[in-house]
């Protein structure tokens, strides 16, 4: 690195830390190359709007009967805006050129009926067209979650969080704003076009006809701008999601971000997607100016030329070549008639950036990775025939693997009987919680058979696989709610008496209570608020509420300092008693009382035996026992 580099990467001497602009702040750091790859998005092809459209359809089926009403308002509502210019040609032509002052009051008071029915019609019809699109919407962001909640943990490994959560709330709103900006409503504006053509025409034709002179060139440029503006709302879509998931990683990894002082470099990163963001959007807003500014050019440019038709006419003939009244009423219908024109650049502005939402909603809604299907065969999945029932858990030839030529499990054989204790051990990557999420099907293996309870995991429906198994993980996500609602976590309303219950087995109820606010206290998002240690009671006591017949312990006492262990020690056997439990590198004292130890070694079982025969045959598992558990075993003697 240069001095110069040097100069520009180390702040000065001091707290201070100098204000860059944006273009210095990118030139310290640039994104790496992995992290802007992971954030990318696929890139889309070219989606016929129809086609989106006619996907949104089953969402809004269910509520046809107000858009029906919204769309039998919209034909009501034009004729009231076409007879407004009619009225006010009859009140000039016949009242004031006449000097009729009874037809000036019928007609005031029929343009004050007309206008109050085209208000009241205009909200009952955009109040019904929006009330239907927010329970379509409701819905379709209702799918999206459950999709969510259903599709295989596989499917989360390359998808940053961040991008999830905008498919559920940015793009689903990108699409409601079809209804909620009332772009729908196109349908009558090309009806109300359609009116007002007509009525200029019966008006004065030739007069029409330099109205009508301006749709080739507006038709022509609203077509070179929507390729455009299509792709910048893609853009924009897209940076939305690169932006939300960099947002909630940085959030989510702040105390490792100020741990090691990379705040800086982190805000270089984040100014990159967030000029990216800027850039997208200020074409989507040059796009949306520039057709807007065409339109309302085009329309004063036209009135200008009736004016000049009419007066350079009238002045060559000697007399006036249309009344005072039709002209006024033309100049009316003129202003009209590039009204729905106007709302028509509007409404495809939002109707390209619902479209770019629509995509990327229904591109997720597209993936396979679902968990739930009726029939495992469906999926081309091979179900083995049922063994024996008295084995709680099987597994026979399993071969697994997360990505492709990369075996994190060879030909694993395992077997616990019901109320057996299995210990799991072996060195980081061996395969050991590879073997939980197999057991739980949260990934299907490639090969093998793993049974539970006699029966195929796959011939299972998932609700019931699971509800056979209780899981204790090393890192305990909590929810954000209460002590009680996290330890009964599945119920809608907890049970008091059962939660109270476990945590007195877990011994742990007098420590709670204890709080301020007792099994009602509230607990923030992931645990915020409590200690590693009464995380993991809380999640013992959450085993013990739901009471299943399998226990997973996935090194659930791994990070808690050995005071902490002491008090999890009681949990411990609580959990444990009278159940099958599989036991991934616990500590060494629920390893030593377990009945079976299963020694994983590169996705392979290299010894299988009790502690004492393991120890004795002097192998792997004890030369891991001398590295993992030696200091313990001299501290407890």
């Amino acid at each position: 690195m240069s001095a110069e580099s040097k100069r520009r990467v180390e702040p000065p001497p001091g707290d201070a830390t100098p204000r860059r602009s944006g273009t210095e702040r990118r030139a310290v750091v640039a994104a790496p190359v992995g992290k802007r790859s992971f954030h990318d998005e696929d890139a889309l092809g070219e989606a016929l709007d129809w086609q989106l459209l006619r996907r949104i359809v089953p969402y809004v089926r269910p509520h046809a009967r107000p858009l029906i009403v919204s769309m039998l308002l919209l034909p009501l509502v034009a004729l009231l805006v076409v007879a407004r210019p009619r009225i006010m040609k009859w009140a000039l032509d016949e009242g004031i050129a006449r000097g009729d002052l009874s037809i000036i009051d019928r007609a005031a008071v029929l343009f004050l009926v007309v206008v109050a029915a085209e208000y009241v019609l205009r909200f009952l019809q955009i109040y019904a067209m929006q009330l239907a699109g927010a329970r379509a919407m409701a819905d379709l962001r209702l799918e999206v979650f459950r999709f969510l909640q259903r599709a295989k943990l596989g499917f989360f490994d390359n998808q940053p969080v961040g991008r999830l959560v905008t498919r559920v709330t940015n793009d689903v709103d990108a699409l409601g704003e079809l209804f909620a900006s009332g772009a729908l409503n196109a349908i009558g504006d090309f009806l109300s076009l359609l009116l007002i053509v007509v009525m200029m025409l019966l008006l004065d034709w030739r007069l029409a006809m330099i109205a009508l002179a301006t749709l080739p060139p507006l038709a022509f440029a609203a077509n070179w701008i929507r390729h455009r503006a299509r792709d910048a709302f893609r853009d924009i879509r897209a940076r939305t999601a690169r932006l939300n998931s960099y947002m909630g990683e940085q959030v989510q990894g702040v105390a490792v971000v100020q741990a090691y002082g990379r705040e800086d470099a982190c805000q270089v990163e984040f100014d990159d997607e967030n000029d990216g963001y800027r850039k997208a959007n200020h074409r989507a807003i040059l796009y949306d100016a520039t057709l807007d500014a065409l339109v309302e050019g085009v329309s004063i440019v036209c009135a200008a030329t009736l004016l000049w038709f009419a007066g350079f006419r009238g002045a060559r003939l000697g007399a006036a070549v249309v009344s005072f009244g039709t002209f006024v009423a033309f100049l009316q219908y003129l202003e009209q008639f590039f009204v729905p024109i106007r709302d028509l650049t509007a409404r495809y502005t939002l109707l390209q950036s619902a479209m770019a939402g629509a995509e990327r909603v229904f591109a997720l809604l597209d993936t396979k990775d679902i968990e739930d299907a009726p029939d495992p065969r469906a999926e081309g999945l091979e179900v083995a025939p049922d063994g024996d029932p008295e084995l709680a858990i099987e597994l026979a030839g399993v071969e697994f693997s997360y990505k492709p030529g990369v075996p994190a499990l060879r030909g694993v054989d395992l077997h616990a009987r019901r109320g057996e204790r299995i210990a799991v051990v072996g060195a980081t990557g061996a395969g050991k919680s590879t073997i939980a999420s197999l057991v739980l099907r949260l990934y299907e293996r490639n090969g093998g058979v793993i049974r539970v309870h006699g029966r195929d995991v796959r011939a299972w429906p998932r609700d019931e696989l699971r509800r056979r198994f209780a899981v204790v993980p090393q890192d305990v996500y909590l929810f954000a709610g209460t002590i009680a609602t996290n330890v009964a976590m599945g119920d809608e309303v907890p049970d008091l008496a059962r939660v109270e219950q476990a945590l007195r087995r877990v011994g742990a109820l007098d420590l709670f209570l204890a709080r301020p606010g007792g099994l009602d206290a509230p607990v923030g998002e992931r645990g915020g608020g409590l200690s590693t240690g009464e995380r993991q009671l809380v999640a013992f006591a959450r085993a013990l509420y739901r009471d299943p017949p399998i226990l997973i312990l996935d090194e659930a006492t791994a990070s808690v300092d050995s005071d902490t262990e002491s008090r999890l020690q009681q949990a411990l056997h609580a959990v444990i008693e009278g159940r099958t439990s599989l036991v991934i590198a616990h500590r060494l004292s629920t390893i030593r009382s377990a009945d079976r130890v299963v020694v994983m070694h590169r996705g392979r079982v290299a010894e299988m035996g009790t502690h004492d025969e393991l120890l004795a045959r002097g192998g792997l598992y004890a030369r891991l026992y001398r590295l993992q558990f030696g200091e313990q075993a001299r501290q407890s003697t």
